[in-house]
């Protein structure tokens, strides 16, 4: 066999939202094998070997046999290469860190070629991945002695990935909230390539960027920046903070030093990280070099009492301590034989919890980047290159490790005025930098003192600490954006009218009508009070007005719509185009309604042609109805009407006959149900039936919207997803007569340029 036998990626196509293949964004891959087809893992020699060599654990992959081995099973039994490109891709991502266990290859009409996906929550990494993924198993189909594939190539794969998760994947700060939210039902969108992250949807919505909210003043953050204002402020409060005083020059800072009374802290005034501060600061000649290593830092230089203690960070979040973490002096031993930089690599930056990335709770030490290190190191008689003697301790940082876990040891005094500084500043999110010889005493006793407030504070040294209890301080973020309701603790209701970020969201498919009924639920949404955004192929709509007039079928003009903070509720018509090319735009709705499962003659590049292959596409809309919403699902066909078992929160039938077997049967089970009888909309609950108020016969209803093409069935999906969003059935009425007027506006406001209202 060749190397041109390869397989051949057709097509790529990153699947953003739910689809059908499952609720999260995927990469789905089309797939040729060429003669592949007619070598399946068995009758590959050596094959097998090679590849668990590469890769051992995909010993461990369940695979479809549902335990520890059974992808091995399968490689034994003989199966294809699409389906163990699927693992080969899944375990690279294990082995950078970022695991996932999703994935499937199915076949298609076309003799060798199939459709392989994987769990993707970024792109870049999902191509990195597949890419990484079909070079490895190239060369384990087709070994090449003279470049040989080995264990160098399958670190430096995962090295790329992991370089791509890097740069691509939120910081462990910002995850941790996202993750909360998630725990939570609360949808979250990524805004930029950084950290600035939405939670919530349209008028619902909180934005988060790392630890700051969209419920940070800029006037707040401004006022911690300034570390002289900070203290300012919180001394005229009664806050306790060390007395200090800005200078120039390094002969001011040692006139202040004098006038303060030694020890001295020299300090940046708006630093960040402990960047160019010295302690304990006692003679001339070390507050002068003091200066020079903290102006470079900032915009001015402070000096101020040396306040004796432990320095700890203590996190507030809306008010309240939610975790505290303390400092411990770095120290290296001598040896008689190592100089300082030799030690501290080799006591210090050897500790697994020390690393250069995000995820590291103790950062690297390098003597070259820091100044502070140095000066600290001149202060006991030592550089970096010195060698101290064997036995000899010396002190590296006085003010880093701020990682050792102590939030159950703060006393409620600490926590009082700690929480009071915050509220000074005016902070929603502040770490606050306290120096205490012992947490669990009040400052005022132990002469304490606060010395910074910071605005976005970092959340690893709480979520990773060195040492003691990780905290959920996601979640006490989360649930000071979104407060849980303090009489009770259970499980939070995903309905719109919840605490989980979400606005009203109707998703319609189907191929027949679906326009139309977009525009009349729009309609209707809006005659309720809320300002509605819609998604159709007629453009896209804010509270009636067209901003835009080309197909708006797609997902990221979905995306306009639950960005903008103004929208209250939003529709979205999806096409099976839709569902197939870039997933749904929403996560979950309130309301997903199916008309029927039409239109496969359109889908013939997704390998669709069939009308009967159109359930699995169109059961997505149904799949991401929320526990507390409806699906409305079209009666008169029963293919639709079996979607109803998928539904995770109640079922509505339509259907212009009340014969309908489906509804029928429905109704039996005490049941929503809507048809057409004596020409007016009836809505029944199980055997309770009632004529829809304010719109009488539908004979004269027909007449108006007859050259619309506007069915009864139209009509009834509209009434049913309107009832399950819980509008007056009078206001459903009335807004449905007065549908054909609004119609004629409606066109007319699509002659207005989108500028205009935007």
């Amino acid at each position: 066999m060749s190397k041109q036998d390869d397989i051949k990626l057709l097509r790529i196509n990153y699947l953003r939202g739910p689809n059908i293949w499952t609720y999260r964004a995927v990469l789905e891959v089309w797939l040729d094998l060429g003669s592949l087809e007619d070598f399946p893992s068995h009758l590959l020699p050596g094959f097998n070997d090679r590849l668990l060599a590469l890769l051992p654990a995909l010993g461990e992959h369940h695979c479809g046999v549902g335990e520890r081995g059974g992808f091995l099973q399968r490689l034994q039994e003989g199966t294809w290469a699409g389906h163990v490109l699927e693992h080969v891709v899944i375990e690279l991502l294990n082995l950078a860190d970022m695991p996932t266990g999703f994935g499937q290859t199915r076949s298609t009409s076309r003799r060798g070629v199939y459709r392989m996906v994987f769990r993707a929550r970024d792109e870049q990494v999902a191509r990195c991945a597949l890419a990484e993924g079909h070079r490895l198993l190239m060369a384990a189909i087709h070994p090449a002695p003279l470049q040989p594939y080995g264990q160098a190539e399958v670190q430096a794969a995962v090295a790329a990935i992991r370089t791509q998760v890097d740069d691509c994947y939120l910081g462990p700060s910002t995850a941790s909230i996202v993750a909360a939210a998630t725990a939570r039902g609360i949808p979250h969108i990524r805004l930029n390539d950084g950290n600035l992250v939405q939670l919530g949807y349209g008028a619902s919505q909180r934005r988060i960027w790392t630890a700051e909210t969209d419920l940070t003043s800029a006037i707040a953050e401004g006022i911690a920046h300034d570390k002289d204002l900070t203290k300012s402020l919180l001394a005229t409060c009664g806050v306790p903070v060390p007395e200090g005083v800005i200078v120039s020059s390094p002969d001011e800072a040692w006139d202040a030093a004098q006038d303060i009374g030694l020890p001295v802290v020299v300090k940046p005034s708006d630093g960040n990280h402990g960047r160019g501060v010295s302690l304990d600061l006692n003679t001339q000649e070390e507050v002068h070099a003091a200066f020079k290593v903290a102006e470079p830092e900032g915009t001015e230089v402070i000096v101020e009492r040396y306040v004796r203690g432990h320095e700890h960070r203590l996190l507030v979040v809306g008010g309240r301590v939610v975790a505290a973490a303390r400092g411990e002096v770095a120290l290296i031993t001598g040896d008689g034989q190592h100089t300082v930089r030799q030690l501290i690599d080799t006591q210090l930056n050897t500790d697994p919890r020390r690393g250069a990335g995000e995820d590291f709770p103790l950062g690297l030490i390098d003597t070259a980047l820091d100044a502070a290190i140095v000066l600290e190191l001149q202060r006991q008689g030592l550089t970096p290159d010195g060698v101290p003697a064997s036995g000899r301790e010396v002190v590296i940082q006085r003010n880093g490790n701020v990682a050792v876990d102590c939030t159950d040891e703060v006393h409620p005094e600490v926590d009082y005025i700690v929480s009071l500084a915050a509220r000074i500043v005016g902070l929603d999110v502040a770490g606050v930098d306290v120096v205490a010889q012992d947490i669990s005493r009040p400052l005022h006793q132990q002469g304490g003192a606060i010395v910074e407030v910071n605005a976005g504070p970092g959340l690893l040294m709480h979520l990773k600490p060195a040492e003691g209890t990780p905290r959920p301080v996601g979640r006490a973020i989360c649930e000071h954006l979104f407060p849980l309701p303090k009489e009770t603790n259970e499980a939070i209701d995903h309905s719109p009218h919840s605490l989980s970020g979400r606005i009203p969201v109707v998703g319609i498919a189907g191929s027949t009508g679906t326009a139309c009924l977009a525009r009349l639920v729009a309609w209707l949404l809006h005659l309720s009070g809320r300002y509605t955004g819609l998604a159709c192929q007629g453009g896209l709509f804010l509270d009636q007005r067209h901003v835009e007039t080309s197909d708006c079928t797609h997902w990221e003009a979905g995306q306009r719509l639950l960005i903008n903070r103004a929208v209250q509720a939003a529709v979205f018509e999806n096409g099976a185009d839709t569902i197939l090319r870039t997933g749904l735009a929403y996560d979950r709705c309130q309301v997903g309604v199916v008309t029927d499962l039409g239109g496969a003659s359109a889908l013939a590049e997704f390998d669709i042609t069939e009308d009967e292959q159109m359930f699995r596409v169109m059961r997505s809309q149904v799949d991401v109805v929320l526990p507390g919403g409806a699906a409305v699902l079209n009666a008169t066909h029963a293919r639709v009407a079996d979607m109803g078992a998928l539904c995770d929160g109640e079922v509505i039938f339509y259907s212009a006959s009340p014969d309908a077997a489906a509804l029928s049967a429905h109704r039996g089970k005490n049941g929503r149900a809507l048809f057409v009888r004596q020409d007016q909309v009836v809505l029944a609950t199980g055997s309770a039936e009632s004529f829809l108020p304010a719109l009488g016969k539908l004979t004269p209803w027909r007449n108006r919207n007859g050259h619309r093409k506007m069915t009864e069935e139209t009509l009834l999906a509209a009434v049913g997803a309107a009832w399950a969003l819980g509008i007056p059935l009078d206001l459903i009425g009335a807004g449905i007569e007065a549908f054909n007027v609004h119609a004629a506006q409606a066109s007319e406001s699509a002659k207005t340029p989108a500028g205009r209202a935007d």
